[in-house]
């Protein structure tokens, strides 16, 4: 990707000008975090158990996403890599507003890791920049499946754009994008040119609720579907064949048996602190 020679401008309602914004809004298909959740002999998340739903930090994104293109021109596309049922999640995207969708599947790139994960997306990107350029691409800053946060650098890496983690709060100004990030005593401010990536957390905002005409709407939008071919990816590079990480062993979490119960008779509270303080933990 590169930087856009000729941006489209549109006039905004205080009569100057607002750049037409494409962006990119990556979304996944998550087993539901509330469920019970395994890892299959190969090592592998099982993901079949029909509960799935749309990565919670990636509403967050679709959020940050939509609340650009309300506040000036463009458009929002949801995109995700998965199985079939993984449509869901982009669904999702097009019910909260998001104008396209592009759902990418293909029986090869199961058992991607991280790096094969971003290479995927990375041609899909690149695939839809081909047809209109993409100024900006967003993502939640974890899948809650695998909670590595790897996943929006990596694929920054891919693109060669600059990368914006863990941001706070999001605005496009012009050809500047800009990001607030919250550390652990202090807030620091990060710009950079578009076309970027930016990862958000869930201090960012809060998601919309589609209602019922979005949802309504969604239903005959339609999802465009691609393969590894159509995106010229070699399906050895991802999947279990390209995969740079393996499991070699999981086993169930065992049992808790050093629990203590503290039935409260109205001294609960001094019973717990003086537990804690016996054990060192304060």
């Amino acid at each position: 990707m590169s930087p856009p020679l000729d941006r489209v401008l549109a006039e905004s309602g205080s009569g100057g000008n607002v750049p037409r914004v494409r962006i990119v809004v990556c979304v996944k298909h998550v087993p539901d975090i509330q469920s019970e959740r395994a890892l299959g002999p190969d090592g592998r998340v099982v993901r079949d158990g029909g509960d799935g739903t749309l990565n919670e930090l990636d509403e967050n994104a679709l959020e940050a996403a939509l609340a650009i293109v309300e506040a000036g021109e463009g458009s929002v596309v949801a995109l995700t890599v998965g199985p079939d049922d993984a449509v869901d999640a982009v669904r999702r995207g097009l019910q909260m507003g998001a104008e396209d969708a592009v759902h990418v599947v293909d029986d090869a790139v199961a058992g991607s890791d991280v790096v094969g994960t971003a290479r995927v997306l990375a041609a899909a990107i690149r695939h839809l920049d081909a047809q209109e350029h993409v100024d900006l691409v967003v993502l939640g800053m974890a899948g809650l499946d695998g909670l590595t946060s790897l996943l929006p650098t990596a694929l920054a890496e891919l693109l060669d754009l600059p990368a914006l983690p863990l941001a706070a709060e999001l605005t496009v100004d012009g050809s500047t994008v800009r990001v607030r990030r919250n550390l652990d005593h202090a807030s620091e401010v990060l710009e950079a040119s578009l076309p970027a990536l930016v990862s958000v957390t869930d201090q960012a905002n809060e998601p919309r609720y589609p209602n019922f005409k979005g949802i309504m709407a969604a239903r005959k939008k339609p999802v465009t579907t691609l393969t590894l071919a159509d995106l010229e990816v070699d399906a050895s590079h991802v999947g279990l064949l390209g995969a740079r990480t393996q499991v070699l062993e999981a086993a169930a979490r065992p049992p808790r048996d050093n629990r203590v119960l503290v039935q409260d008779t109205g001294d609960a509270g001094v019973r717990l602190a003086a537990y804690l303080v016996d054990n060192q933990l304060v």
